[in-house]
């Protein structure tokens, strides 16, 4: 195994030395080849928020307006080096979300829930992650197969949705009804407890018998098929929340290792088959990196803490049934994500849980080849919750206040409007280069997209305290204009 990960990394290095010469051969190219005159901005509009949006009424984006004097940084787009396809953008309709959600008034509510998921009138989110069963952030603790302590059910008989047909799936048929190219990825944080070591879905371990690999697979089969019965198709299903996770004292986890891992999927795969399901498994669902807490958890306890699962996992015989991989923002750095697709091209990247990541992230995620970029709650009340345990600072998408319903948008909202407000799902990732100037230490950021239309999307972002006046170049476009400091700005121009 450790032979195939430094061939994976070399591959990872040669890649990266790649790419870096494409982008600075199409920087300049560029340069010598701007296309000059008012014609060239024609067109082009503008969308921008800073760390001072507030509300929901944002309008529709604005003409340039062109800035004085020469550009300090240019900024250029090609449309001829294309990446990744996208999925979506979005987050999760946790049932802490749920719940908050349903305080409301439903007048208010809808009109919340088309602003967040109408691609016409809102941000137009198309991708959700919806756990199977209670997360660190649900009103209780409960799984789809809970039965009495020292009791099993390898027939499934007490299996049930029933949880979520009050709240979650009255949500997620609306969502779809609002969007309906919206696609869902399912999570468990937690077998049921009477599979697991501890008889809770507290902590511990998966019981490393065939018989519970078995009912595990089938488990999540009919999670899959009885979400689609109330209609919620499940698009892809990950078979648990960041499993190199322990030490999880009052909220559901697993910590499961990569060979136990991959003998669920060899037999979840299968039994999706022959289920007529076209559920697509994702595998891992963790970090960039694994953080330093989970290593000295997995050392302390004697364990191999697997610091290359994803690769790992890939190379297993369970990889024939592995669409892709997940990955969470929390630690690490998004370049993990374009090592291992130069490892595995065939094989897809998919951003499923961020908080707090903004849009740093959200373009370094991009940029490594990520098809989504799902931040964590939908929504939260004012004191971040309700939830189990776990995260007590985590910011929803929005925040409804439990006194008064009144909604506040945060700035997970206005990070994701920058995407999902301008691409569709089916864009492509295009060439985005920089050109800053010499010791700049705080460069702008950009990702670039051509959506199915035509249109191209630039989202840009300037992390520095200086505005900085850019030029923005491509193929029969060019503009001049300033961005302000802290601000993201997201270009269009094209067919709409």
């Amino acid at each position: 195994m450790t032979r195939s990960i430094t061939t994976d990394r070399r591959r990872a290095t040669a890649l990266a030395a790649g790419c870096a010469l494409l982008t600075v051969l199409a920087t300049t190219q560029a340069a010598g080849a701007r296309t000059q005159g008012a014609d060239a901005a024609a067109g082009v509009r503008q969308w921008a928020t800073d760390a001072r949006t507030t509300g929901a009424q944002l309008g529709a984006p604005a003409a340039v307006t062109p800035a004085s004097g020469p550009a300090d940084t240019t900024v250029h787009v090609d449309p001829a080096l294309r990446f990744q396809k996208l999925t979506g953008f979005g987050a999760s309709i946790t049932d802490s979300s749920a719940a908050v959600l349903y305080r409301m008034d439903k007048r208010e509510r809808d009109a919340l829930m088309k602003q967040l998921f109408s691609p016409g009138q809102g941000n137009g989110f198309s991708m959700l992650r919806q756990p199977l069963g209670a997360s660190d952030f649900a009103t209780a603790l409960y799984s789809f197969d809970d039965v009495p302590a020292g009791q099993t059910d390898f027939g499934l008989k007490h299996f049930s949705v029933a949880h979520d047909r009050a709240q979650i799936l009255p949500l997620l048929r609306q969502a779809k009804a609002l969007n309906p190219r919206l696609q869902i990825i399912a999570s468990p944080w937690s077998p049921p407890g009477w599979m697991k070591t501890n008889g809770s879905m507290i902590d511990g371990k998966l019981i490393d018998d065939p018989k519970i690999y078995d009912v595990y697979a089938r488990y999540l089969v009919k999670s899959v098929q009885a979400y689609a019965a109330a209609g919620v198709p499940v698009d892809y299903l990950t078979v648990q929340n960041e499993p190199q996770a322990l030490l999880r004292a009052d909220y559901p986890g697993t910590d499961l290792p990569v060979a136990q891992q991959a003998k669920v999927i060899e037999r979840l795969g299968p039994a999706l088959k022959a289920a007529g399901l076209r559920t697509k498994i994702l595998g891992f669902d963790h970090n960039w990196a694994e953080h330093p807490f989970d290593v000295k958890a997995h050392v302390d306890a004697g364990e191999d803490p697997e610091l290359t699962y994803p690769f790992d996992l890939l190379n297993s015989r369970a990889a024939k049934w592995i669409s892709g991989t997940a990955y969470h923002c929390y630690y690490g750095d998004p370049s993990a994500q374009t090592a291992l697709k130069a490892s595995f091209p065939g094989k897809d990247i998919f951003e499923t849980e961020c908080s707090g990541g903004g849009i740093t992230r959200t373009i370094g995620a991009m940029n490594s080849w990520s098809r989504s970029m799902i931040f964590w709650n939908l929504a939260l009340d004012e004191k971040h919750g309700p939830h189990t345990g776990g995260c007590t600072g985590c910011d929803g998408t929005v925040t409804v206040d439990s006194t008064d319903r009144s909604v506040r948008y945060n700035t997970n909202y206005y990070t994701l409007a920058h995407f999902s407000r301008f691409t569709r799902p089916g864009a492509v990732r295009i060439g985005a280069s920089v050109a800053a100037p010499e010791g700049d230490t705080a460069p702008l950021q950009a990702s670039a997209f051509t959506n199915p239309d035509g249109s191209t999307a630039l989202v840009v972002y300037n992390p520095g305290t200086a505005a900085r006046t850019t030029a923005v170049t491509a193929p029969g476009v060019q503009v001049t204009t300033e961005v302000a400091a802290g601000a993201t700005v997201t270009y269009t121009w094209g067919r709409r």
